[in-house]
């Protein structure tokens, strides 16, 4: 049990000014800088469960750990610095043997399977955003003929 526990362990290091523990729903994930600023509190590493199948499980997990690991120095945003896979994955061993005892021969024979999920693995910067922007806020897109440019909107109708 101590093994399962320590494979999916999440671990942070304080580089600021901790805050009362949030709720982690109340922890959103950036893939870009807000507008406005931010302060770091915390660098956290975090990795997926060891039985954790599926590649939106395993990116669902990791961010989730990143929420609450944030939550619990007071940061309203996880920077998400980047995702990983690790090693794993399905291997087959085949075996065989012999041998005779008093005149009588015995054989045997065997195959094993181990399927193991390739663990993912992510870091993020526990940060507190004062005034954070809108749910649908969206980074800068880079434009391909010049500088970055705001996400273009549907039409409002009018």
């Amino acid at each position: 049990m101590a093994l399962l526990l320590a494979s999916c362990a999440t671990s942070s290091m304080l580089v600021g000014q901790p805050r009362p523990p949030i709720d982690p729903s109340q922890v959103r994930i950036y893939n870009a800088p807000p507008p406005g600023g931010f302060e770091e509190i915390a660098v956290i590493e975090t990795a997926s469960g060891p039985v954790t199948y599926g590649e939106q499980n395993k990116l669902n997990a990791v961010l989730q750990n990143l929420r609450e690991e944030a939550a619990k120095v007071g940061a309203n945003g996880v920077l998400l610095q980047g995702t990983a896979n690790g090693y794993g994955g399905t291997s087959v061993g085949v075996g065989a043997g012999g041998g005779s005892y008093r005149g009588s021969g015995f054989s045997s024979g065997g195959i094993g399977v181990s399927i193991s999920p390739r663990t993912k693995y992510a870091t993020g910067t526990a940060i507190y955003v004062a005034n954070p922007p809108p749910q649908n806020w969206q980074p800068m897109l880079p434009d391909a003929t010049g500088p970055a440019v705001a996400p273009e909107t549907e039409p409002t109708g009018d």
